[in-house]
Formats: structure tokens, sequence, C-alpha cells
């Protein structure tokens, strides 16, 4: 069957491509295109063409199989070049996502017209690429510059009521895509046909101090990528140097990023944390139908976890001890919708009926109707103990019973409770409605119904999913733990907490490890530190700095005082009474003092996550490389364009 087909509506041609699942832009779909265009021009009495998509969604990007293959004729800028070129005016006619070569497609059409719930981007520089079919080229001319410099180097689609606010799109439909397409055609076809973007002007071009903020700026969101940058000079010199040379020098840098470390680590990335979550032994298992969601705990997780079920579209019963803590649950889910809100993620109505959606109790038996059941209280065995039993009492017997315990033993959980296979791990990370990761914990009785309704509950949360075993941290904070206990010799050893800090922000990390601490609450580790301590090697280094901050209340930047001081603002300082507490206690120790460089921090820093992630894979607790290197970059910040710890390992 072919991927492109050809037909006519009285004067106007539909050229509608059928390649599932994406209508990526594969040899068949570039030859197809090129072959529809040479009919078209060939007929007199066609006078306007539409491109149209077939399924689910316009051209999203390229055909990924083909990289790094010899490329196939006609390549994707030669077909572009084509449309340009053709007679008749052409029309690109957007639902779904037209992403990367499918945008690139789209502004070598003549027009551009776009459904209400179309999404419209240039992502390239998320495989650490940019452009390579002449986006940078042809987008600055048909939108300001500053929006396409948004656009490519930060890779995020945008809504189509942006692209036409911007000029991207000329239209936007609100009904049937197809019939807006031909009313459209009919008010275009016996206009002249409009001059292609290459002979166009770029649209408000920076000043040359502004292209240097603009480059500072894209340098420290970049956070060591090249992509980003290399996009930002493809776009100057298409501007500057003409299009002609724009389009050569986005092509050569286009080739070069393709072979490049950072663009492998990037792809690396992108295929782990789609095959991740794919279990072989769920293959055909049903998910139980997922409808009403209960949440045990109000607090920063627990309404987290709500606002991410509301947002998702379930209705959520959240269960507090008393009034005023139901209140403040509330109250916190009130305050990240707003933020949603805020963020135009919702609208006021959206935002009002998902309140609407939330009830809170502190009565257990509220519960009975929910098909899944996740506990975010605080990590003590005997709380969790009793929810669960009461869960056990309230809840339907095949409803999903979760916990979102980030250390405690999920078994020894699941074997105090009423059927036992439907207990499982959710470990969400805070903030829970925005962080992408979840670790899917299988507990030793759980089922596979239990484990596919787990996966299925993710993907509706827009989750990333990793299945993990059980055992202290499980995949994350084990490892985590692992290098924090590095890092906390290394102060002892020389180092202050912003040096470290600075070196892995240097390597790449948004934030350092002391600051991530000090964000999620010194009281959390603590506590953990204080559950373990009687099973503590008494022969074993023990570093009680942490011990130290939470019995002076320095608990983080929840409350001003953690490894840093917190301005008014929230923003973090260096505290020398810290700095002081860390000398006086190497000191204390006998341990002479040293310098250490950001490079020695880093490799100590990677030796623990490696050996703790071969640790990991040996015992079984992670199924690959690939969920490792998942965690820690959507975890806990490690630089995508590295392509997570593991796949360091193995270059």
């Amino acid at each position: 069957m072919s991927t492109v087909s050809l037909s006519t509506e009285n004067s106007i041609a539909l050229i509608t491509i059928d390649n599932p699942p994406i209508n990526a832009t594969s040899q068949s779909v570039r030859h197809g295109i090129v072959d529809a265009l040479d009919k078209i021009d060939g007929d007199p009495a066609i006078k306007v063409a539409i491109l149209i998509c077939a399924g689910k969604t316009f051209i999203a990007g390229a055909d990924m199989s083909e990289f790094g293959q010899p490329p196939k004729a006609p390549i994707l800028p030669d077909v572009i070049k084509r449309l340009e070129a053709t007679s008749k005016p052409i029309i690109a006619a957007i639902h779904g996502h037209a992403l990367g070569g499918g945008l690139e497609v789209a502004l070598g059409c003549h027009y551009r017209i776009a459904d209400s719930r179309a999404k419209l981007g240039l992502p390239e520089v998320n495989l650490g690429l940019i452009p390579g079919a002449g986006g940078t080229v042809r987008l600055p001319r048909l939108v300001p510059v500053k929006d396409a410099v948004t656009m490519i180097t930060g890779g995020k689609p945008v809504s189509a009521s942006t692209a036409n606010a911007m000029g991207l799109i000329d239209a936007v439909c609100h009904g049937d895509l197809h019939d807006a397409a031909l009313d459209f055609a009919r008010t275009v076809m016996d206009r002249p046909r409009p001059i292609e973007l290459l002979r166009q002007s770029p649209v408000d071009v920076p000043t040359a101090p502004q292209w240097d903020e603009i480059e500072a700026t894209v340098r420290k969101k970049a956070r060591g990528q090249i992509a980003p940058l290399i996009a930002v000079q493809a776009i100057r010199v298409g501007i500057e140097q003409g299009t002609s040379e724009g389009l050569v020098h986005e092509r050569e840098k286009f080739v070069e990023l393709r072979d490049s470390d950072q663009s492998k680590a990037l792809r690396h990335i992108f295929f782990a944390e789609r095959s991740v979550g794919k279990l072989p032994e769920l293959a055909g298992i049903a998910p139980r139908p997922l409808h009403e969601i209960g949440v045990i705990g109000g607090g920063i997780m627990g309404a987290g976890i709500a606002t991410a079920a509301l947002l998702a579209g379930y209705a959520v019963v959240m269960i507090e001890r008393d009034e005023d803590a139901c209140e403040r649950g509330i109250a916190n889910v009130r305050h990240h919708l707003g933020g949603s809100l805020k963020r135009g993620i919702i609208d006021q109505t959206r935002h009002d009926q998902l309140l609407g959606d939330l009830i809170s109790s502190t009565n257990y038996a509220a519960l009975a109707d929910c098909d899944l059941v996740i506990e975010a209280v605080f990590e003590d065995m005997a709380v969790k103990h009793d929810v669960f039993g009461k869960l056990s009492q309230h809840c339907k017997p095949d409803a999903v019973l979760a916990s979102n315990t980030s250390y405690l033993d999920i078994n020894e959980i699941a074997a105090k409770c009423a059927h036992p296979e439907r207990v499982i791990g959710l470990h969400f990370f805070s903030p829970a409605h925005i962080m992408k990761l979840l670790e899917v914990v299988r507990t030793d009785q759980a089922n596979a119904t239990s484990l596919a309704t787990a996966f299925a509950f993710a993907r509706k949360l827009g989750k990333i999913a990793v299945p993990c075993g059980v055992c202290d941290g499980f995949i994350g904070n084990r490892i985590m733990s692992a290098y924090r206990k590095q890092c906390e010799y290394m102060l002892e050893d020389g180092a202050l907490p912003h040096q470290i800090d600075d070196a892995m922000v240097e390597f790449g990390f948004p934030m350092g490890l002391f600051a991530m601490q000090d964000m999620a609450g010194l009281e959390i580790s603590w506590a953990t530190r204080k559950r373990l301590a009687p099973f503590r090697d008494p022969n074993e280094r023990y570093v009680a700095l942490g011990d130290y901050l939470c019995e002076m209340d320095r608990f983080g930047k929840k409350n001003g005082l953690g490894w840093y001081r917190y301005d008014e603002n929230g923003k973090a300082q260096p505290d020398p009474n810290v700095d002081a507490l860390v000398i006086a206690e190497s000191d204390k120790k006998g341990i002479t003092r040293r310098d250490f460089s950001n490079a020695e921090i880093i490799s100590v820093i990677f030796d623990a996550i490696r050996t703790e992630g071969d640790k990991i894979l040996t015992e079984g607790v992670a199924m690959s490389t690939d969920a490792i290197d998942v965690v820690m970059v959507y975890g806990y910040g490690f630089p995508r364009h590295k392509g997570g710890p593991m796949f360091m390992t193995q270059k």
C-alpha cells in the first residue's frame, strides 16, 4: 500500500500521507510527495493543493531507522524545495503534532492551517541536533526571530493558538480539518501564489547587543549541551549571510551533530525512556479500569499526587487524620492547580471542575469506590501498617493499593494486607504533579494485573514509569544515598557544600546534592538514618553533619536554613555557620583537610553511582542499565546530553 495518495475534489488536489504511527518522513513518503507534486504541476485543472495526513497526527518526525544509514533520495531538504517551487499554492493541514521534519515540510508549503488542538515544534535539540531541512532558515522568515530562537533552542512545541498569534500558521480550525482546509483552499485558489519563505526577509532581526543577550541566555539554559548554541549560530548565519549559505551551514552542522557523542547520548535516553516500562510478561494483560483514585495524606507529596491524578482526569478522594489537615490538603491542591492555571495548562473552567472532582475526608470508608489508592504518609513502618490495615478493611478487594514510600520494605507492608497480590510501590518524585519519573516497585506477591494497572496509570499521568524491585531506596534513592555518602566524606576531608554543588552544576546537573537535599527537606533522610542506626556497622565511617543540622532545626529551604541560608526570595547563599560546622567536625575527627578540584569531585560521585548501579543490576533490582539511566536523568538531574551514568560507563 502506498504511503502517499493523490485525489482531487473539483480543482483542489489532496495529497494524503498515511504512514502510521506518526506519518514519519520515510523514503517512501518523500518519494510519494514529489511524485504527487509532479502530477499537480502537470494538471492544468488543479488550482490549489492540500497536504494532509491520515490517522492521529500530521508528520510528527523523521524515520529514526534511517539514522546512521546512507541517505536515500529524495532527501527531505530537496522535497521541501520541491514543495516551495510548485506552481500551485500548497496548504499544509495540520492536526495532532507537526514536529521536526514535519514542521519543516509545513514551512515549505505556502499556507498552513491547524486544528485547534494541534502542537507544532522543532524539537531536534532534544536529540542533540538542529533542524536539518531548512528550519533554522525558514522559520525566522515567518515568525519574529526571537520566537524562532525560542522554538528551536528550547525544543518545546507550541499550541495552535500560540502559533497563530506569532504568524506561524494562517488559520486555526475548530471543526473538521478536512472541510476547513477545503474552505480555505477555495478562498486562496484564485490569488497569486505566495512568495516562498526563502525569498522573504527575516522578521524583527535582533541588533548585535540583542544577539549577545540571546546567546548568553541560551548558553545558560543549555548547561553544557552544544546543540542549542549551534542552533543560534545557524539562525544567525541564515539571516546575516543569506538563505543559500544558511541552508548549507545548517546541513553541515546537522550532520556534525548527528555523529556527535552528545547526540548519541540523547538518542540513547530518548529510546530508553520509551522502552524501559515495556515488560514482556505484561503483554496481553489488561489493566483494571481506573475512575476514582484515593490518596492518603495531603502534605507536599500527597497533594502533588492528587493534583497529578486530577489533571489526568480522575476523581480523587483524599484522606487525612483530622479536619484541619483535610483543609490544608485541599489548600495544597488548590495551590498546585492555581499554578497550572497561571501557566496556561488549564483554564478557569477546567480549574473549577478539577477542584469539584476532589473530596477530602477523615473516614477511610470514603475510599469504598476507589480503584487505586496511593499512600503518602510519614516514613514510619508502624504508621504504614496502620494505614494499610484500614485500606484492607475499607477498600474493595480488587482495588490496587500502592505505597509511595521512598525507602521502606514494601514486601513487609504487603504481607500484613488482605490480598497482598494487589500491593505495589508507586514512588513519585517531588513535586509529584510536575516530575515525570515514577518508580513502579514490584513486590514479591504482586500479580500481573496490578502491575499492568500501575503502568497504565503512569501513562495516563504522562509519567515515565521505571520498574524496579524491592530494596532500601529502590533504584534512585539507593544510588543517591551511595554518592551522598561519598560527598559527605569529601566534606570531612576538605570540601565545602557549595564547592561540591558547584562542581555538579558545572558537570550539567541543574543543582547540586546539598541544594537538592535542602529542597526535599533534610528531615526525610534524617528519619531514614535514625531508622537504620541500629543496623549500622560500628566500624563503618559515619558522617553526622546532616544530623547536626536537623538537631539545630535546619530542615532546608522550607524553613530558610539547611545546608544553605535562604533569603526572603528563597535564594540560597553559602552559610559561614555551616562551613564552620564542617571544618570543626574535621578537626574533631583529626582529619587533615585538603583541596578538591571540580574534576575530582565529579570522579568520586561518578564512581559511586557506577559501583552502586552495578550492584543493583546484579541483585535484579533494576532490570537493565537503561532503567538506571532513565531514573538518574529524570529523577536526579543527571545531564541528559551525557546519556546517563551507565551509558557513560559503556562508551
